[in-house]
């Protein structure tokens, strides 16, 4: 079963351009150099599945024509990776379910704090409506959206509930997690994670390599790179490119770009033929 991968955006927790920056990236006329946040769509199994939800979430939303969600896989906690997750009170309004939310436990616990009306009971009318899904290490289900509990709008009293039909569509398809560190003293976990043919892994500096054996066979892979020299908490240039090389997808992108790397096209030209500078609207399939 192959998986489809849409990149919603390709740059760093800053964006490009940057703000306040006039550096020869930040005022490029080139599209590819236009970054917003972080995130991918992928389309597995007839589920459509979001990897991150940050800051920028509804303006990638209404460019990719984004109008149904199964589920949101965050990789962490940070606010450019989760910044974004209230505008999916849309997809409450408009799809009349809970969005699932998967992530590991610490993450949940820094939702519970970021959003804290989201799970506060009254809850405030209009507030979004979420599953959330604690998951760790292991392989995971992700389950169509069709089989969740019902909800709708009661004006001035806010979302009503219903059990979910029992005829409801009770598709699923396995994602399995990959385990890394956002830092070297593994003080941040991060999730990548694999549907399939395609995995997608960003904001980590370190990879176990007892994870490496969930990497093997892919058509496609991407990892974060934010400069050429090293990183405090990405992979460099060069820790990026050995490790695509150690994994040995057919195909490999680079995500989480800064305006400290080059232009998209001066960039591009620097990397070996199988591997390649993601850019936002990307499509991997």
């Amino acid at each position: 079963m192959k998986a489809k991968l849409t990149f919603l955006g390709t740059g760093t927790s800053s964006g490009v351009p940057m703000i306040g920056c006039g550096c020869p990236v930040c005022s490029s006329s080139d599209p590819r150099d236009n970054r917003l946040r972080a995130s991918a769509l992928v389309e597995y199994g007839g589920l459509s599945i979001l990897i991150d939800c940050g800051p920028d979430f509804r303006q990638q939303a209404l460019r990719a024509g984004i109008r149904h969600l199964d589920a949101i896989l965050l990789t962490h906690n940070h606010m450019d990776h989760t910044g974004g997750l209230d505008d999916t009170r849309a997809l409450n309004l408009c799809e009349g379910h809970p969005v699932n939310i998967y992530c590991e436990p610490y993450v949940c616990r820094s939702l519970k704090q970021t959003y804290a009306y989201a799970f506060a009971q009254p809850r405030y009318p209009g507030a979004p409506e979420w599953n959330v899904h604690e998951i760790g290490n292991q392989p995971f289900e992700v389950k169509s959206n069709e089989g969740d509990e019902v909800i709708w709008w009661k004006s001035g009293e806010g979302y009503q509930h219903k059990p979910a039909s029992p005829l409801a569509e009770t598709k699923s398809v396995q994602v399995i997690p990959i385990q890394g560190w956002h830092i070297k003293d593994k003080s941040i976990s991060v999730l990548g994670y694999r549907f399939g043919n395609l995995a997608y892994l960003t904001d980590m500096c370190l990879l176990p390599d007892e994870e490496l054996d969930k990497l093997q066979g892919l058509d496609a892979v991407t990892l974060n790179c934010v400069k050429i020299q090293a990183h405090r908490s990405h992979f460099s240039l060069q820790e990026c490119l050995d490790l695509f090389g150690r994994i040995g997808a057919k195909q490999s992108f680079i995500t989480h770009i800064s305006h400290l790397l080059p232009r998209h096209a001066e960039f591009e030209a620097m990397l070996p033929p199988n591997i390649h500078a993601a850019y936002d609207g990307l499509i991997l399939e």
